[in-house]
C-alpha cells in the first residue's frame, strides 16, 4: 500500500477541505492502492462523507478575521500555544504515518509556519517522502501575493523541500508563474492540472424540483454564500431584493445559508423568507451539485470549489466575489466574466435594488435561452491523480484524458475580452499546443 498524507490548515470557510477531500477521494476511487491521512484545522470536516481508504487526524481549530490574523478559536489558549500544539501534532503524524507522498495545501510552511519543524524534521534520501504543494487558480492580488512570498521565503521553500507544485486551473485564465513572478527554479516545478470538475449530484433535477414545489418551466434561483460565515450580507441583500420585486416578477428562490452561518443571522433568515411567498430556505445542504443543477441561475460568492460547480453543471450564475481578505475571489469573478461564463457585482455595488435588477437580467437570460460558453473538459482531479500517482510509481488502471481549457479567443490578452461580445470559437489548449473549435452551447 502507498500512503498519501494531504495537510489543508483550513481557518475559514469549507473551500480548502472540501477540494482537498475531493483530491483524496479521486485517489483511493482510481487506485485500490492507496491510502490517504487527512490532517485539517476545519470545523466542518465532520459533516462530509468520509469514505474507506481515507481517515482523518483534526487540528485545535484556529479563526481568522477579515484583516486576516489568526486567533485560536475554541480553546483557551494563545495563537502561539495553539500552533505549537498543531505543529507537534502534525510532526508526530507525519513521523508515524510515514507517507510515501505529502500533499500541501496553498502555504509552502503551513499557517503561521506550523509545517516549518515537521519539514526540517523529514527523513534522508531514502526514505524521504514526495513532497507535492497544490495550489488553486488564484492565491491573490499579484502586489499581496509577491509581497506574502518574498517575505516568507516560499520560493526558496519549494527549492528546498518539494518536487512539485500542481496547480489546479487554467494558465489561460490565470498564470501565476508570470502574475505572480515565480523564479525559474520554482516555474519549473509547477504543472498545471485544469480546473475541477464536480460529479453530478446525487438527486437529480426533477427530483430535487419537486421537493421544492418547483414547476417544470418555472424559473428556480439558488442562493448561496458557501460555508456561510462572512455570507449574511449575501443573503440579507437578496432577500431584501426579492422583497422589492413585485410579486409577478419575483423568482421562486431557495436559500442555502451554509452550516458556519451564525444562529442569529439564520433565524433572521429563516424569519424574512417564510414573510415572502415563493421563497424557501434550509441551514445546509450537503449536495450542492445537484441543488445547483436543479436551480436556473445560482447567486453565490466566487470561491473556487462554487465557481468549479457552476462550470460543471453549466449554470447562468451572479456572482458577488469575497474582496477581504484578500482577492482571490473578485479576481476569479472578473476573468470569468470576462470570458463570458457567469456574471458578477462587485460588492462595492451591492444594494438590494443593484441585486434586483442584475437577478432579474439573469432570470431574462435564462428565459430566453442565450447559451453559455463552457469550458469543454475539467481534468483537474484526474491530472492531480495521475502527478501523485506518477510520484509513487503506480500505474494508474485507466489512462487520464490531457487537460483541455476552451476559452473565447477573444480572451487572450483576458483585458481585451472585457468589453466583447462572446466569441463563438475557442482556443483549446492542450498538451500539445492550441486548435480552434465551437463553443458548445
Amino acid at each position: 500500500m502507498k500512503r498519501v498524507l494531504i495537510y489543508s490548515h483550513d481557518t475559514f470557510g469549507l473551500g480548502n477541505i472540501r477540494r482537498m477531500l475531493e483530491v483524496a477521494r479521486h485517489l483511493v476511487s482510481s487506485s485500490p492502492e492507496v491510502s490517504v491521512l487527512v490532517i485539517t484545522g476545519s470545523p466542518m470536516l465532520h459533516a462530509f462523507r468520509i469514505p474507506a481508504g481515507i481517515d482523518y487526524v483534526k487540528l485545535p481549530c484556529l479563526s481568522r478575521n477579515v484583516e486576516g490574523r489568526y486567533a485560536a478559536r475554541s480553546l483557551d489558549l494563545s495563537l502561539e500555544a495553539t500552533v505549537r500544539l498543531r505543529a507537534n501534532i502534525i510532526r508526530s503524524a507525519i513521523a508515524d504515518f510515514e507517507p510515501d507522498v505529502v500533499v500541501v495545501d496553498k502555504k509552502p510552511f503551513g499557517v503561521e509556519d506550523e509545517l516549518s519543524g515537521a519539514l526540517e524534521a523529514l527523513p534522508g534520501s531514502l526514505h524521504r517522502p514526495k513532497m507535492v504543494l497544490l495550489l488553486r487558480d488564484i492565491l491573490d492580488s499579484p502586489e499581496a501575493t509577491r509581497r506574502v512570498w518574498r517575505k516568507n521565503g516560499y520560493f526558496e521553500a519549494i527549492t528546498t523541500y518539494y518536487d512539485q507544485v500542481l496547480v489546479v486551473g487554467s494558465p489561460e485564465v490565470f498564470d501565476l508563474r508570470s502574475e505572480y513572478d515565480f523564479p525559474p527554479f520554482a516555474a519549473a516545478k509547477v504543472r498545471f492540472c485544469g480546473y475541477i470538475a464536480r460529479e453530478s449530484g446525487r438527486q437529480g433535477r426533477d427530483a430535487l424540483r419537486r421537493q421544492l414545489g418547483v414547476g417544470e418551466s418555472q424559473p428556480l434561483v439558488l442562493v448561496t454564500p458557501g460555508g456561510g460565515e462572512d455570507g449574511f450580507g449575501l443573503v440579507d441583500n437578496a432577500l431584501r431584493a426579492l422583497a422589492s420585486m413585485p410579486a409577478a416578477l419575483r423568482p421562486r428562490t431557495h436559500i442555502v445559508c451554509g452550516p458556519e452561518m451564525a444562529e442569529a443571522q439564520r433565524q433572521h433568515v429563516a424569519a424574512a423568507a417564510a414573510a415572502l411567498p415563493g421563497v424557501t430556505h434550509q441551514d445546509f445542504c450537503d449536495d450542492m451539485m445537484g441543488m445547483q443543477s436543479a436551480a436556473d441561475v445560482v447567486l453565490a460568492m466566487g470561491g473556487y470549489n462554487t465557481v468549479c460547480e457552476l462550470l460543471s453543471c453549466g449554470r447562468r450564475a451572479l456572482i458577488v466575489p469575497r474582496i477581504r481578505p484578500g482577492q482571490e475571489q473578485n479576481i476569479r469573478a472578473e476573468r470569468m466574466a470576462a470570458l463570458g461564463l457567469l456574471a458578477m457585482l462587485h460588492p462595492d455595488r451591492l444594494t438590494p435594488c443593484a441585486l434586483a435588477h442584475a437577478l432579474l437580467e439573469q432570470v431574462a437570460a435564462w428565459r430566453q435561452g442565450i447559451p453559455l460558453p463552457r469550458l469543454r473538459t475539467l481534468h483537474g482531479l484526474e491530472q492531480a491523480t495521475a502527478a501523485l500517482c506518477e510520484l509513487m510509481d503506480l500505474a494508474l488502471p485507466r489512462q487520464v484524458a490531457p487537460v483541455q481549457i476552451a476559452v473565447p479567443l477573444a480572451a487572450a490578452p483576458i483585458a481585451a475580452a472585457r468589453g466583447v461580445r462572446r466569441a463563438a470559437r475557442v482556443r483549446v489548449m492542450n498538451g500539445r499546443g492550441f486548435t480552434e473549435a465551437r463553443v458548445a452551447a
